[in-house]
């Protein structure tokens, strides 16, 4: 099992007086995502729940369709990180080469591999159903998550992605150093466990483009996160039929986008 926290020695100035003493912090390591021998993307993570992370990147990238494509995963220690070394079926891989070999020589920044603006925004994915989720659950589920954090109690230092049924209650919790990652964790755990209800996803971070993007290919109905959405998440959500919700604070919570999924009471 790899370690997710290392204890350091720290000094610490309040109110004048300066004192020595230990604490724990959060591992953050390179992670490389490799498929079928070539090495596509290598992150910055925290090495907990990898094959987790795998299998949801691998989904809300639009790499796999769907997880009967992911046929192994190994996780390798290496002296310089991580690597997830996943063989996937012929027809996703011979997609992926064809992408790689269209991004060769070009010089983009910001997206990986993206050169024009047609291409930084694709086409949006709309979700299926009609999941309805009371404010009294969104309350619930934000009161909640604090104590099913258990990185963020021990370090302070990650975001977290939660699964919440319709009543609020939390039934998966993934952290990371990244609130990308974090959510990725999330699907490729729901994913992997058939036993789930009905719910929304919570996540500790502002909506992001890519964080709408990433739960509309997934079909993640309602997104609720506790930060503020920006203008493209807001339009991601609309055009693909997310339920977004921002600034998901106790006593508060602000739609933004379908707005008909959330109810008084269910």
């Amino acid at each position: 099992m790899i370690d997710v926290t290392q204890t350091v020695t720290r000094q610490t100035w309040d109110r004048g007086r300066l004192c020595e003493d230990s604490d724990a912090i959060v591992i953050e390591v390179p992670v490389a995502l490799v498929y079928n021998g070539i090495s596509h993307v290598v992150m910055m993570a925290t090495p907990a729940d990898l094959e987790d992370f795998a299998l949801g990147f691998s989904l809300s990238e639009a790499i796999l369709e769907h997880r009967g494509q992911l046929l192994d995963m190994e996780v390798n220690e290496l002296e310089q990180g991580v690597e997830l070394a996943m063989t996937i079926a012929a027809e996703p891989f011979a997609t992926l080469k064809n992408k790689r070999r269209n991004l060769v020589g070009r010089s983009g920044c910001g997206l990986c591999g993206v050169e024009s603006l047609e291409q930084a925004i694709g086409p949006a994915v709309r979700v299926q159903g009609n999941c309805q989720v009371s404010h009294r659950a969104l309350q619930s589920a934000v009161e909640e998550l604090g104590q099913r954090q258990s990185l963020k109690r021990l370090t302070g230092g990650v975001h977290g992605a939660a699964w919440c049924n319709v009543n609020g209650e939390i039934e998966l919790v993934r952290e990371d150093v990244g609130r990308h990652n974090a959510l990725d964790k999330l699907i490729g755990a729901l994913h992997g466990n058939t036993g789930l209800t009905a719910g929304f996803a919570l996540v500790t971070s502002r909506a992001s483009y890519e964080m709408v993007a990433k739960a509309a290919r997934c079909n993640l109905c309602v997104l609720a996160a506790v930060s503020a959405p920006t203008s493209l998440a807001v339009k991601q959500a609309e055009l693909s039929g997310v339920t977004l919700v921002g600034f998901l604070q106790p006593g508060r919570q602000v739609i933004y986008a379908n707005g008909q999924r959330i109810v008084e009471e269910l």
